[in-house]
């Protein structure tokens, strides 16, 4: 049996929300390798929470079933790569976060494959 686009975008959906979590909780706890308080041009805190919030609303809405689902699923991506996109890899702590990295830039294609196929289907 193969997987559903909107099973595939949850999935995609559940390993940022817990990466952020992570992230979110090394920079309340000061736990290293924790992420900098601020990032031009916002507070590190507040921008997770909202991409939480934003990941989170997706799976309400139907991921990849519905026009919100879709929209705030790829918002949520966008907002991810902030933390784990490609310009992490150039990052002083790359030797340490790397796993994190190369796990959110998988689920952020693997949402990006799942919301395609979706709109194709």
């Amino acid at each position: 049996m193969q997987n559903t686009p909107d099973q595939l975008c949850r999935a995609a959906l559940a390993v940022l929300i817990v990466l952020q979590l992570v992230m979110l909780a090394a920079l309340l706890t000061k736990t290293p390798p924790h992420p900098p308080i601020a990032v031009a041009p916002f507070a590190l805190g507040p921008f997770l929470g909202g991409s939480l919030a934003i990941a989170i609303a997706s799976f309400f809405l139907g991921s990849a079933t519905t026009r919100g689902g879709r929209a705030t699923a790829l918002l949520a991506g966008v907002l991810a790569l902030v933390s784990f996109g490609p310009q992490k890899w150039i990052d002083p702590a790359i030797a340490q976060i790397w796993p994190a990295v190369l796990l959110g830039e998988m689920a952020v294609l693997s949402l990006a494959a799942s919301l395609i196929k979706a709109v194709r289907d």
